[in-house]
């Protein structure tokens, strides 16, 4: 096993499956699958999830919510997410942990590193919602603070799509896929891979990121036992 501990990002919009909103069971069981399969190798776990597919802030603020409010609202989607993972992993055998960013017991535990880390030595998935807890960051800059305070042996993006391309490979053909490129080759051809004050907190702190197609059943075993999968960024 190359990688001992991890932080995986998932998308809010990923757990909806083939709908645009909502909560797909099967995609709920086949992320857990995996997850629970890498617990049992070994791997200490951290996840943070988005909460696009219930509420995104940046969208709400457009329907004339205060950006403030709208993105509160956003954080409380990430815990719904985050329960209904903690659930069903719990209920195919594994062992996981809700944390909140803000106080919300008994939903969750309060964040707590120390408490994480201690979790994550004994074999429980610890799922860190709420984002950072304050209004204008990211769930990326969530990932990305949670990845550098933990000190995992990298950040994992889990998107459909396989890895970083050139251009947006669903809207043009003649993309080209990166296998691996450096923090400073993202920013000189603009790449978008997570908003910037994420991906400067990974830049800053040394994190290095793989962008993998996290849908594709097996690919976050083979990444952890060291198979290059997606595309890693780095130093």
């Amino acid at each position: 096993m190359k990688y001992k501990r991890i932080l995986l990002k998932l998308s809010g919009e990923s757990l909806a499956g083939k709908g645009n909103h909502g909560i797909s069971d099967d995609m709920l069981e086949e992320y857990a699958n995996q997850v629970i399969e890498i617990s049992k190798m070994g791997c200490e776990v951290g996840i943070v999830i988005g909460g696009g597919n219930i509420f995104r802030g940046l969208r709400g603020t457009e329907s004339g919510f205060d950006r403030v409010k709208g993105d509160q609202m956003g954080m409380l989607a990430t815990v719904i997410n985050s329960i209904a993972l903690e659930s069903v992993i719990t209920r195919l055998g594994g062992k996981a942990r809700v944390f909140t960013s803000i106080r919300m017991e008994p939903i969750g535990e309060l964040y707590n590193r120390d408490k994480v880390l201690e979790s994550m030595k004994q074999g429980v998935v610890c799922i860190l919602s709420g984002g950072t807890g304050n209004p204008f960051f990211t769930t990326d800059s969530a990932s990305a603070l949670r990845a550098v305070e933990i000190g995992a042996d990298l950040l994992l993006k889990g998107t459909r799509v396989d890895g970083v391309y050139t251009a947006d490979p669903e809207k043009d053909p003649n993309a080209k896929k990166y296998d691996s490129i450096s923090f400073s080759e993202v920013l000189e051809k603009r790449l978008k891979i997570m908003d910037s004050t994420a991906f400067s907190m990974c830049w800053d702190n040394n994190m290095p990121i793989i962008v993998f197609d996290m849908n594709k059943p097996g690919n976050l075993k083979k990444i952890i036992e060291g198979t290059k999968i997606g595309t890693y960024v780095g130093n």
